[in-house]
């Protein structure tokens, strides 16, 4: 492929850059006027909108016909080491993924924010566009140092969002884990970049492809990076900073990372292991496979048992980016085998999913926000009947909870149903072992998909369907015009990927053919996505909606126009309960009780039993996970006191310290003779 190295001001990575700045300018402009709301959140917020539409704009040039990479080296960085950028199809495609959906979270937040929320606004505002900026800086770096640069930026900013509201214990707590995981993976990555540059000094992205790696340090490479990019984008076991991070942001940072960030974790391993390293052992996609299809199985069980809203949606996103990484997996086995077809659309498939779940979870990340600024309440058992105070809010959160559940016409749909025809195909794999396990993962998939639809329709019925169950709701009102702007624009994403799959699918296919050395089928019709055959996948979301359009209009008019004469309205029945209260709805507790009874043994469940003098007795179950009890709390209790051990070496006299410095001098010496 040819690179273009001259970079001049008409060059869509030129105008990319000068976009990036932005971001960074308009948060420093919070700095004016840092306690002045209508400032930070009328102004500031909808210029990084702006910025945003720009930035996806600019990133979809480089996905039209005849592009070419274009790259530049900044006079930025060390003397020696200055900063490499790049642009290519796979970066532009992540950059429009940032910009779109992030415009919509901007917009919300611009109606979201309120005085007095912990952080000052402007200062608030400076995180936030920063957290924005260094996100694309990390898409478009082309060597190592600014990579990890853009990507340590990216963890502090972040975390400083996390703990907007630091006054609360907890939440400190959770910005902790969330900064100490992040460092942890970053650690995997930068030893995953060492090993790829072969044992020269060159830290470029293009040294790195030229390097020849033994199978022995290719595979150890793959292994750090599916390490660190696992740990940023929530893979099992790695996830346990998300549950606890995301739930303690303010809703549209969790959108942002939820939607966002966790892309930038897939788009680091794709970088890498499509990009950087060269085909791998078969058994590199195997483990990507397995762990992806765990992660989403594990991410979907643990969904349906949460009683709080966002704890319930952070664990949606573990489950979704399982199916991610289930894709790339897919891609690098079928890949090993030299099954091009196959491997592109897997990868397809990974990458339309991982768009796809950018808007729909910021779409319901941003729902909860509208309903705990509305209610006060962020637990499920204490909402119910918000349809009647909140319409707008919930005909969007219908949408979302739609799409994320895997039924068509939506988005994600598309992604999942193109997954399971890529797992239909793996029988034709040349490797026994591999073509009888490999299938089982269409199963999985179709398991993991039903629990996502189980856990929807938990998440969107107790919130708004039903009576209220806390007095004060009926006072809840309906999001504000700059927060419906925002709800609407990421709903809008998810109908017309819908509606127009084959488009999603051609783009992708430009990625494919860059990664993977070829495409997916086009089919005869725009309006039929027909991935390998005809004959054996195809699929119209156009001719879905129309149908169910039709199908609507007819019994409408059915229904009003020719029977209306006949209906008669009567209370429905009310199964011998005349008096209907809101204790008789299922709550979300009872949701999650098939799924406690069925997946016993995933759960560490704690049940706090009523005393009987109690007058109005409780029972409670707390569920959480073992790998928290088993692995994470035994870790630190190490960690700990090891470092007590270590403090000892610290409390000496200055002849102890002087006989330190004079045993490793002698070690130094034995060791150059």
């Amino acid at each position: 492929m040819h690179v273009v190295s001259s970079l001049t001001t008409t060059t869509p990575l030129a105008g990319l850059l000068i976009l990036v700045a932005s971001w960074f300018l308009i948060g420093a402009l919070g700095l004016i006027q840092p306690n002045r709301i209508g400032w930070v959140a009328r102004t500031l917020f909808p210029l990084g909108a702006l910025v945003a539409l720009g930035i996806a704009g600019v990133g979809a040039m480089s996905l039209v016909p005849g592009f070419t990479a274009q790259s530049s080296v900044l006079a930025l960085g060390l003397p020696n080491m200055p900063f490499h950028v790049r642009l290519d199809t796979l970066s532009g495609f992540f950059l429009v993924l940032l910009g779109s959906a992030g415009a919509g979270i901007s917009i919300f937040a611009a109606g979201y924010f309120r005085q007095g929320e912990g952080t000052a606004p402007g200062l608030l505002c400076l995180q936030y566009h920063v957290f924005l900026a260094s996100m694309a800086l990390v898409v478009l770096a082309d060597d190592a140092y600014l990579f990890m640069v853009a990507w340590e930026t990216m963890a502090l900013s972040s975390y400083f969002l996390v703990v907007t509201q630091h006054r609360i214990p907890e939440i400190r707590r959770a910005g902790f884990l969330y900064l100490l995981m992040a460092h942890v993976g970053a650690l995997g990555i930068l030893l995953s970049f060492g090993v790829l540059q072969g044992g020269s000094w060159q830290m470029t992205f293009d040294a790195m492809r030229a390097a020849h790696l033994t199978p022995a340090w290719a595979s150890a490479a793959f292994v750090l990076a599916l390490f660190g990019f696992g740990a940023k984008a929530g893979l099992v076991p790695l996830h346990v900073w998300l549950p606890e991070a995301h739930p303690a942001a303010p809703s549209p940072v969790s959108a942002m990372m939820s939607g966002l960030m966790l892309k930038v974790g897939v788009y680091g391993l794709l970088r890498v292991s499509l990009d950087l390293l060269h085909v791998g052992p078969w058994w590199w996609g195997l483990l990507t496979l397995g762990l992806g299809l765990g992660t989403a199985l594990y991410g979907a069980i643990f969904a349906a048992v949460q009683t709080d809203m966002k704890r319930l949606l952070a664990y949606s996103s573990i489950e979704n980016i399982g199916l991610i990484f289930a894709g790339i997996g897919l891609a690098l086995l079928c890949r090993s085998f030299d099954m091009r077809l196959l491997a592109a659309l897997a990868l397809a498939a990974a990458l339309i999913h991982a768009f796809n779940h950018a808007f729909f979870k910021s779409l319901l990340f941003l729902v909860t926000g509208s309903v705990m600024h509305a209610t006060g309440e962020r637990s499920l058992g204490k909402l119910g009947g918000l349809i009647r105070y909140m319409p707008w809010v919930a005909a969007l959160a219908l949408i979302g909870s739609l799409a994320i559940a895997g039924l068509p016409p939506l988005n994600g749909f598309v992604s999942e149903w193109l997954l399971l025809q890529a797992f239909l195909q793996t029988p034709r794999i040349p490797h026994a072992f591999l073509n009888m396990i490999v299938p089982l993962g269409a199963a999985l998939v179709a398991l993991t998909v039903a629990l996502a639809g189980y856990v929807m329709v938990k998440f969107y019925g107790v919130i708004f369907l039903g009576q209220p169950r806390e007095q004060g709701l009926e006072n809840a009102h309906d999001a504000s015009w700059l927060e419906r702007v925002g709800l609407s624009w990421l709903a809008l994403g998810c109908v017309l990927i819908g509606v127009f799959p084959q488009v999603a699918l051609d783009v992708v296919s430009r990625i494919t053919r860059q990664l993977v050395g070829t495409s997916v089928q086009r089919g005869p019709s725009p309006w039929w996505m027909t991935p390998i055959t005809s004959s054996q996948t195809s699929y119209s979301g156009l001719w879905l909606w129309v149908g169910l359009l039709l199908v609507i209009g007819v019994t409408f008019v059915l229904v009003r126009r020719i029977y209306h004469g006949r209906v008669r309205r009567t209370p429905p029945w009310d199964c011998g309960y005349p008096w209907q209260t809101p204790r008789m709805q299922d709550s979300s507790e009872g949701f999650g009780q098939p799924i406690r009874h069925l997946f016993g043994p995933v759960f560490r469940m704690q049940r706090e039993l009523p005393h009987p003098s109690d007058p109005k007795p409780t029972y409670r179950v707390q569920v959480q996970e073992h790998f928290w009890h088993q692995l994470y709390l035994p870790l630190g209790r190490l960690v700990q006191r090891t470092a007590e051990r270590v403090t000892i070496l610290q409390g000496g006299r200055l002849s102890t310290y002087l006989l330190y410095s004079f045993m490793t001098l002698i070690l130094l010496l034995v060791w150059v003779l």
